[in-house]
């Protein structure tokens, strides 16, 4: 009797038995990477998880009290020693501090909008971390992270969540192709969070019914300017909030604490129309203000572009596509214009307010669910 020469594939892709492929599992000690770890574990896969140790609420924002990020790092361990595979924490304080919070700061002194999460994705969880599973000789790398990855005729795609309430591609636009060939989200394809918390109690895991995080892990109870200020004490330099035409309509302490679109709070009455910030300039540490009509955005300028779809980015003089400007907002008709590899002009069919630099600016195509990539926002 021959010996079957193409083993079936494994459900992480791999022609051969669960139990020697190994996976490291990205874990943050909530209860989607908690399920991954433990979904894996129980399918028989050779399971690693790591988990990042990526701040200090004391150190970092001179703050008294219990470090959330060791309670998170505690609901790790506790897992892995649950479903009987080995737990690591790597200290990744110093390398997060200058990827990730330095630029978050100095993104918003320079009146941009940043978005932390992706820069740790892209930086830190999808490099460094990548780097190391493969240094511990495993054959991918799994996250909580609701995308999915789908095989096509030219390679592992980036496509969206099954389930539009909990998809993350905004936050994972610039995964690379050579990353995507590594990473695993065995999430993606799940209908809703109530099914990954079934899976959660199901396993028995202790983090079943710990709550989603809100909030920027560094940032845990939204208040941005607080964190920035320790950071950069130099941020609440006062200014002045003036109009388009440069008059001088009030005074502010600080630059960090506005935003593109804002309305309330600028302390300024007596107008027949409302005004709204629309533009930040740290320099002159101005907060200018106006008409909300001028907040709407048509084009848009866009560089790092990490671009996912099949034929070269620069192939074409435009692709139509669909974007998503912010994460809280679903995909919009666009043309895409390349400038350069990494450059480009998006044009929106409708106009968007309150589009603000620093933010990513994410490609879909308009006909399916794949992700063809983005880049950031910059000041044209």
């Amino acid at each position: 009797m021959a010996l079957d020469q193409n083993p079936p594939l494994n459900s992480l892709g791999f022609a051969k038995a669960p139990a020697d492929t190994r996976v490291v599992v990205a874990m943050s000690g909530g209860v989607d990477s908690s399920v991954v770890a433990a979904m894996l574990a129980e399918e028989g896969y050779d399971v690693v998880g790591v988990t990042l140790q990526l701040y200090d609420h004391g150190a970092a924002l001179a703050k008294k009290g219990a470090c959330c990020a060791g309670i998170d790092i505690h609901d790790a361990r506790r897992v892995a020693e649950d479903m009987g595979f080995p737990h690591y924490v790597l200290d990744y304080e110093n390398v997060f501090k200058d990827a990730v919070i330095d630029e978050f700061a100095d993104s918003y002194l320079g009146g941009a909008t940043p978005v932390p999460c992706i820069r740790c994705n892209e930086r830190v969880k999808f490099k460094d971390l990548l780097e190391t599973a493969k240094d511990l000789e495993a054959d991918c790398m799994a996250t909580g992270h609701y995308i999915q990855r789908v095989m096509g005729p030219q390679g592992a795609e980036l496509h969206t969540a099954a389930d539009a309430a909990k998809d993350q591609s905004y936050f994972l636009f610039s995964t690379t192709p050579e990353q995507l060939d590594f990473l695993r989200f065995p999430l993606g394809h799940l209908p809703s969070k109530e099914a990954t918390r079934a899976l959660a109690a199901k396993y028995g895991l202790v983090v079943a019914n710990k709550p989603d995080s809100q909030d920027i892990c560094f940032v845990p109870d939204g208040d941005y300017a607080s964190v920035i200020r320790k950071l950069r004490p130099e941020a609440a330099a006062p200014g002045n909030i003036v109009d388009t035409e440069g008059n001088v309509l009030a005074a502010h302490d600080g630059v960090i604490n506005y935003t593109i679109g804002q309305r309330r709070g600028l302390g300024i009455g007596g107008l027949a129309d409302p005004l709204y910030v629309v533009r930040l300039d740290a320099d002159r540490r101005e907060v200018v203000v106006g008409g909300k009509e001028l907040l709407a955005t048509r084009n848009v300028p866009v560089q790092e572009i990490n671009w996912l779809g099949d034929a070269p980015f620069s192939s074409r003089e435009e692709w139509h596509v669909a974007v998503r400007v912010r994460s809280t907002r679903p995909p919009t008709e666009a043309i895409l214009r390349p400038l350069s590899d990494t450059t480009a002009t998006v044009e929106l069919v409708a106009a968007e307010q309150g589009i603000s630099p620093g933010q990513a600016c994410v490609f879909y195509d308009p006909d399916s669910s794949r992700i063809f990539g983005g880049g950031w926002i910059h000041r044209g």
